[in-house]
This record gives structure tokens, C-alpha cells and sequence, in this order.
């Protein structure tokens, strides 16, 4: 058990503030009940009446009392963003995506994680097999929604196997623990073939069906391979003719789900409509675009999101006929779409000429095709020596969430620098990426959060 939470800041004009409280203090217990983690401190201090123990850093003891709203926080960030120790995956998956990579790279990047408290502050999966019966009842108790299941498969022993854990048949059940309490879950299905494939994936929509609508969305992505997988467990990736067969079964689940639930609920990633060279779906099949950071309709938001920015009047999506000429960035897989949508902005706005660049991914291998992965060395060696014009636009999934750097610990100033032309990180907007190309956004357009989908905000293990 923790002595206590060092606090690291304490918001301008907050009740901390207001009380004295500075960094380096640490928060001990709140209404006599030790503050375990992040999730006890909120809960906690919910009410409004709190009686707070406070530790100084010269180890004097003191309570603060505070009456607030039910809904006010204190205003303290902490040292440790889960006010505990972050826990690691103790599985062995064959497709985890970690045990692909190269050596050599930062630390954070080969962090397993396998908690649930980062499902609900980041969305992350988490496989169910590191969690608890105190785990479990924390979670109903605060009733905390949602909870984002990485299944794979509800097959006990294939679970088992393709986890390589022996307890991760039986952590299925912990499924029916949380139905049963109402909390909202959604489901993630990473598609291996020959494994969860088939019939196996006909048995996991089934058996996941009787939780909708409870669980809320179940996506569906193809294993991800690198050319890294020495040692490991012999995968193969999906041709176009099995991807077509994944959203046929998708898609024939898709209608029964919609006729019983009024929710599709069942949704095969972008990923595979792109490998079957079939359209993506129209919006309303997305059901509110629960699994964006699956690579669930992330694809058609950005082109309905286009559209509606070029039907805007020129006042506000941009009148001056300035001759304008931008690149923009992108994996191999959404080439084709990036270059229609080029095409729809340009006849739009003729006095705009835009490149599309598709950069194969060399570090980690051909097969990985999606923008997230590419790498600052990738992007140097195949655009160094070309006309880019104005600027290079970058969807914000290339660098690190809290800084300019590529996964390849490559910065924006060396790219820029390489490559002789300014570089722009576009979040993932259909708005913002017509604004920018346009060249309407402003520098603070560019504050928003970034997220990679396989680094996660905590730090390495010692």
C-alpha cells in the first residue's frame, strides 16, 4: 500500500489552490478511506463534503476540509497518472503486435499493458486475465462504463491458446459478471487465420450477441504482421478473397443484429473493406462510430466530413484563389481514398494542386499498410529530393502523442530539415484536413490530443 499520491500541479484558481496545496504535497486519504489508485481518488471525492489527509513533503500531516459541488474537482494532476503501479500483460499472444517489433527503439514502445484502468482513461483493451474478483467488483461498484474486451474468441480452449495463457478461457465469465451489472462494454476481435477465423468467428458474434445491447460494439481487425516475427508463431495475412468472406459474415450478422436491436453491432475494420476492394459502408451502419481507435469507420467519417466541409460557403471553408500547392502523407492502404478525396478538394478549389504520398512501410515491413506505423526514416528516404510544395500535411497518428517524434524517434525538426519543407500534423478531421489544405488552420489548430495505437502513455518497466 502507497504512504501516499504526490501531487504535481495544482491548477490556476482550483479548491487546491485556494487551500495551499503545492507540488510535491501527497494526498493520503479522503473521508478516512486510503486512496488506493485514480479510480478511488475520483469516486472519493465526489462528495461534497471532503475531509482530505495531506501529507507535506517535510512529512507533517494536516486535514483539509472542503465543501464543493458534487460535480467539482480539486484540481491537482499527480506524479503517477494512475496513482499506482501500471500492470503488465502477462499473456503470450500469437499476434501481439510487440513481439514484432525491432530492437532499439524507446522504451515505452515495448510496454505490454493489460489494464483495466487504462480501458476507461485511454480506451485501451484489456484481455480480462489481470483482473480480479476486487477488480471486477471495483469496477460495478463505481459503475464505471465503458469497457473496452479484447475477445478474440469466446472458444475457451482456443482462447487459451491463442493467449497462451491458461486462464484465459475462464476469464470469459467475467463477461457475464459485468452484463449482469449494466456496464457498457464493446469488444475487439483481432482476426487470425486459421485460428478465430470461419466458423470460430461465426461462434464468437453469436455467443457475443446475447450481451448486446449491454456490450455495445464488437470490431473485427485483421492480424497485424512485421517482418520481425522470427520465432514466433507462423501467421499468414488475409487475401482479398478471404477479407470479402469476413465482411460477408459481418455484414449477414450486421442485418439480424439491426432487425433485433436496432444496432449493427458486429463491424469489420476499415482495414478489410479496403483488402476485399469493397466500399465502405454508409454512415449509419457505424452505429455512432464506436471503435474509431479500431479503425472502425474511420475512413467514411473522414470522407462525410470532407464532403460536408466543401459544401460549406467559400466564407468559411476558404474564398481566396491563392495558388497553393500541398502534399499529404499516407500508408499504402488509403492511397486510393486519399487520392479521391484530393480530387474532390481540387475541383472544388482548382487554384489548390495536391500530392498524395503513399510511403511503404520499410521498417516494419510491407504488410503493415496503415499511416499510424510509419516511421521518420521511411518518410526521409522516399520524399528526400522531391518538389512537395507549400508544405507536408501528417495525420497526427505518425508522431508520439505528447511530442513531435515518429516512432522511429525521428523529430518533425528532422524531417523538416531532411526534407526542406515545413511539416503540418492534421488530427484525424475530415474539416481539419480541407482546412489545411486550403491553408486556413492556424498553428493552435494543431493542440489536440494524439494517439498511437501501439504505445501506450505509461512508462517502461524498470
Amino acid at each position: 500500500m502507497k504512504n501516499g499520491h504526490t501531487i504535481s500541479r495544482v491548477r490556476p484558481g482550483s479548491i487546491g489552490e485556494e487551500a495551499g496545496l503545492k507540488p510535491g504535497d501527497q494526498i493520503v486519504s479522503v473521508n478516512g478511506i486510503r486512496v488506493e489508485d485514480v479510480f478511488d481518488y475520483q469516486y472519493l471525492t465526489e462528495d461534497e463534503y471532503l475531509e482530505v489527509l495531506i501529507r507535506q513533503s517535510d512529512g507533517e500531516e494536516w486535514i483539509l476540509e472542503v465543501e464543493k459541488d458534487e460535480e467539482e474537482d480539486l484540481g491537482l494532476d499527480f506524479e503517477n497518472g494512475l496513482m499506482d503501479e501500471y500492470r503488465s500483460c502477462r499473456n503470450k499472444c500469437i499476434f501481439c503486435f510487440i513481439d514484432q517489433m525491432p530492437p532499439g527503439m524507446r522504451d515505452t514502445l515495448y510496454f505490454k499493458d493489460d489494464d483495466s484502468r487504462l480501458s476507461f482513461l485511454q480506451g485501451n483493451y484489456v484481455t480480462l486475465t489481470n483482473m480480479d474478483g476486487k477488480d471486477i467488483d471495483r469496477i460495478i461498484r463505481y459503475h464505471l462504463s465503458p469497457i473496452n474486451i479484447s475477445v478474440h474468441t469466446t472458444n475457451p480452449e482456443l482462447r487459451c491458446r491463442m493467449l497462451h495463457n491458461r486462464f484465459a478461457g475462464e476469464a470469459l465469465k467475467k463477461i457475464d459478471l459485468l452484463y449482469q451489472a449494466g456496464i457498457r462494454m464493446n469488444g475487439q476481435i483481432v482476426l487470425c487465420k486459421g485460428y478465430n477465423d470461419g466458423a470460430e468467428l461465426e461462434r464468437t458474434i453469436a455467443d457475443l450477441g446475447r450481451y448486446c445491447p449491454v456490450m455495445e460494439s464488437v470490431s473485427v481487425v485483421p492480424v497485424g504482421l512485421t517482418r520481425y516475427r522470427e520465432g514466433l508463431t507462423p501467421l499468414e495475412s488475409f487475401t482479398k478473397e478471404e477479407a470479402g468472406q469476413v465482411v460477408d459474415t459481418v455484414e449477414g450478422w450486421q442485418k439480424k443484429f439491426s432487425a433485433r436491436y436496432g444496432l449493427h453491432f458486429i463491424h469489420a475494420s476499415d482495414e478489410f473493406y479496403l483488402l476485399a476492394g469493397r466500399d465502405m459502408p454508409e454512415a449509419s451502419r457505424y452505429d455512432g462510430y464506436l471503435q474509431l481507435e479500431n479503425g472502425v469507420g474511420m475512413l467514411r467519417l473522414l470522407t462525410e466530413e470532407v464532403s460536408e466541409a466543401l459544401e460549406a460557403p467559400d466564407s468559411e471553408s476558404g474564398g481566396a484563389k491563392e495558388k497553393r500547392k500541398v502534399s499529404v502523407v499516407t500508408g499504402k492502404l488509403a492511397g486510393p481514398l486519399l487520392r479521391q478525396i484530393a480530387d474532390q478538394v481540387t475541383k472544388r478549389y482548382p487554384w489548390v494542386e495536391i500530392s498524395v504520398c503513399e510511403i511503404v512501410n520499410e521498417f516494419f515491413g510491407e504488410m503493415i499498410t496503415v499511416s499510424g506505423l510509419l516511421t521518420g526514416r521511411d518518410l526521409i528516404r522516399q520524399l528526400q529530393g522531391k518538389e512537395l510544395g507549400d508544405c507536408l500535411l501528417l495525420p497526427a497518428s505518425m508522431v508520439k502523442s505528447d511530442a513531435d517524434i515518429f516512432l522511429d524517434d525521428v523529430t518533425k525538426e528532422d524531417a523538416e530539415k531532411a526534407l526542406q519543407v515545413p511539416l503540418v500534423i492534421v488530427k484525424s478531421s475530415g474539416y481539419e484536413l480541407v482546412r489545411h489544405l486550403l491553408g486556413l488552420a492556424q498553428p493552435e489548430d494543431e493542440t489536440e490530443e494524439r494517439h498511437q495505437p501501439y504505445e501506450p502513455s505509461v512508462p517502461a518497466e524498470p
